[in-house]
């Protein structure tokens, strides 16, 4: 029997065309749709994202839905930002991307990230009075854009009206989904 708990919502998941971590990627996605969320992943361009695993294995390659320029991000209540060094540290030099952060921030929406994915978060410049976590090497990038950095699997932080939930890496998936959906249905 199908969990239908997230029916009616909306996520969209950002990332560039390579080095997205696979399971940041392929693992919310399939367990947000599951339960009945419309997901969207949108990348850079409109070729296949080839995924890695640990940065350096070649991973699944993932058709995007839509390109980041095509994306309404007014339409989602959910951006997700998965890691994987090298999609993170590139996808902060999207002004498209960076400028979906700050949407989704000023509206008061909701934000999800995991791993290197805060990256984007330091560059869109909206941590400050933010709790979060991210993978270890990313603490003081955080700490420097005025956030506060803790190690633990997942962080929920509500400060300054809006929601985002952070994790450290693929291990942390399972803590990471839990807090989404809950934070998703809460909203319902």
């Amino acid at each position: 029997m199908a969990d239908n708990t997230l029916n009616g919502h909306r996520v969209l998941a950002i990332v560039t065309n390579y080095g997205v971590e696979q399971d940041e990627l392929v693992v919310p996605v399939q367990h947000l749709r599951e339960r009945g969320a419309h997901v969207d992943v949108a990348a850079v361009s409109s070729d296949e994202i080839r995924s890695l695993v640990g940065d350096k294995d070649p991973g699944k390659s993932v058709q995007p839905d839509l390109t980041l320029a095509d994306a309404d991000a007014s339409s989602y209540d959910l951006l997700l930002i998965p890691g994987g060094t090298v999609n993170a540290d590139t996808l902060r030099l999207e002004e498209t991307a960076v400028s979906m952060v700050r949407s989704f921030v000023k509206s008061g929406r909701k934000v999800a990230a995991i791993c290197h994915g805060p990256w984007l978060l330091v560059e869109a410049d909206v941590l400050e009075g933010k709790t979060l976590t991210s993978y270890a090497s990313v603490a003081t990038d955080i700490r420097n854009a005025k956030g506060t950095w803790v190690d633990k699997s997942v962080m929920h932080c509500g400060a300054n009206d809006w929601d985002l939930i952070t994790s450290r890496n693929p291990g942390d998936l399972d803590d990471f989904l839990g807090e989404i959906d809950k934070t998703l249905t809460a909203a319902s």
